[in-house]
C-alpha cells in the first residue's frame, strides 16, 4: 500500500504522470510472468458457485471474462493496481487507454466520480444500460490511476445484463472492464470468442450465452460545458439530442484518449476490411445488409439483417467479422451500412476496422 500511495502522489508532481506509467509497466510485465492459468475448464455457466468463485478472482486481484449486455468485459477489481495492470498484459495493449469502471448502482459513484445535473439525469434514464459517462474523479477516489491512464477523470458506466451485475454486487468491487480480446482484434459477443482470444490470459469466463447488443457502450464526455460523444455505441445521438438537444461528437484519436475505443484501428480483424461495397471479388468474404439480391460477387456471404433491422446488424456484426475472417479469403468487403441510429456505431467499427493496422 506504501507503494501505491508513493506512485499515485508522484502524479501530482511534474512529470508524474509518466513515471508512474512507467512503474506501473514494470508491474504488467511482472503480471505476465506470475499470472494464474487454466487449461479447458475456465468457461463456466453463472451458477452461484462459478459467481461465487469468480467473484473471489476478482477480491484476490485476478481475471474475469463476465458477459454484459453489449460485449464480453475482462475484468479486474478497479481499486487494485496490480490486477488492473493484468489488464493491460492480457490484452496486449500498445498504449494505456483509459478503462470503463463498472458499478452495480449509481450511488456507486458517490466515492467514484463528481456527478453533475446532466450526469443525473442520464444515470436515471439510460442506467443501467449501454451508456459510459465520462465525469471528474473524486478527490477521494480509490479507483487505480491506472485504470483512467493517469487522467483526473473516470469513464463508468452500470451494465444491464444479470450476471455482470451479480459479479459486482458479489465481489463488492468496482470492476474494470474493456472488451475481452486482445487489443485491435474484434470484440466478443460469445464466451468462445474470449478463449479463442485471450486463451489462459484469463482466469475465468462467465458464459452467458451471445450478448443482446452486440456493439459496446456510447461513451459520453460531461467534462465540458457542451456533451461530447467519444464513441458511438447503444445509446444513440438522437437517444441523446433528444433529451439533451446540443450534443457534440469527437471521435478523432489523439494521444491520451479519453477514452476506451479510441485508438484508430481497434476492432480489426486478420483480413483487409474494404468498405461500401456491392460487389465483392471471387475470393473476398462478402457482408451484406438489407437486400442484396443487386450486390454481386463473393466467395461466400453473411448478411447483418436482411430486414434492415440495425439492432439486429449491430448483434450480429462481430460475430460475423468473426466467421469470415478465415485465411482462404483475400478479404472482407462489406456493403453500406445506413448512417442513422446503431448504424453510426456499425459504422465507426467498420471504419476502424478497415483502418491501418498498429505496427506490433
Amino acid at each position: 500500500m506504501q507503494n501505491r500511495d508513493a506512485t499515485q502522489d508522484a502524479v501530482k508532481t511534474k512529470g508524474g504522470r509518466i513515471y508512474y506509467l512507467s512503474v506501473l509497466y514494470s508491474h504488467i510485465l511482472i503480471s505476465m510472468v506470475k499470472h494464474t492459468v487454466f487449461k479447458n475448464d475456465h468457461i463456466q455457466a453463472p451458477t452461484p458457485q462459478a459467481l461465487a468463485q469468480a467473484a473471489d478472482f476478482i477480491q484476490r486481484g485476478k481475471l474475469v471474462a463476465f458477459p454484459t449486455e453489449t460485449v464480453y468485459g475482462l475484468g479486474a477489481d478497479a481499486t487494485n493496481d496490480q490486477a488492473v495492470a493484468m489488464i493491460y498484459a492480457a490484452k496486449g495493449r500498445p498504449q494505456f487507454n483509459p478503462l470503463i469502471i463498472h458499478v452495480a448502482e449509481p450511488t456507486d459513484l458517490d466515492d467514484i466520480v463528481i456527478r453533475n445535473d446532466t450526469a443525473e439525469l442520464l444515470t436515471s434514464i439510460f442506467w443501467p444500460g449501454p451508456l459510459t459517462l465520462v465525469l471528474p474523479r473524486a478527490s477521494n477516489s480509490t479507483i487505480s490511476l491506472l485504470a483512467s491512464a493517469g487522467l483526473e477523470t473516470l469513464a463508468v458506466r452500470c451494465p444491464n445484463h444479470p450476471v455482470a451485475q451479480k459479479l459486482i454486487q458479489l465481489s463488492g468491487r468496482p470492476i474494470a472492464a474493456p472488451s475481452a480480446n486482445a487489443s485491435g482484434g474484434l470484440s466478443p459477443t460469445e464466451a468462445s470468442h474470449v478463449a479463442d482470444s485471450l486463451g489462459d490470459k484469463v482466469d475465468l469466463v462467465l458464459d452467458g450465452g451471445h450478448t443482446r447488443i452486440g456493439v459496446e457502450s456510447t461513451v459520453l464526455d460531461l467534462t465540458g460545458r457542451i456533451p461530447t460523444i467519444l464513441r458511438h455505441g447503444g445509446v444513440t445521438l438522437e437517444d441523446l439530442t433528444a433529451l439533451l438537444g446540443e450534443v457534440h461528437c469527437s471521435l478523432v484519436e489523439d494521444e491520451s484518449p479519453k477514452s476506451p475505443g479510441m485508438i484508430t484501428s481497434h476492432y480489426a480483424p486478420r483480413l483487409p476490411v474494404r468498405l461500401d461495397a456491392m460487389t465483392a471479388s471471387p475470393n473476398e468474404a462478402f457482408l451484406t445488409f438489407g437486400e442484396d439480391r443487386l450486390a454481386s460477387g463473393g466467395a461466400t456471404r453473411m448478411n447483418l439483417s436482411a430486414t434492415s433491422d440495425l439492432i439486429e446488424a449491430a448483434a450480429n456484426l462481430f460475430s460475423m467479422l468473426r466467421a469470415l475472417d478465415q485465411s482462404q479469403f483475400s478479404g472482407i468487403a462489406v456493403m453500406p451500412i445506413p448512417e442513422k441510429g446503431l448504424g453510426a456505431a456499425i459504422n465507426d467499427r467498420l471504419h476502424r476496422a478497415a483502418a491501418p493496422r498498429i505496427p506490433a
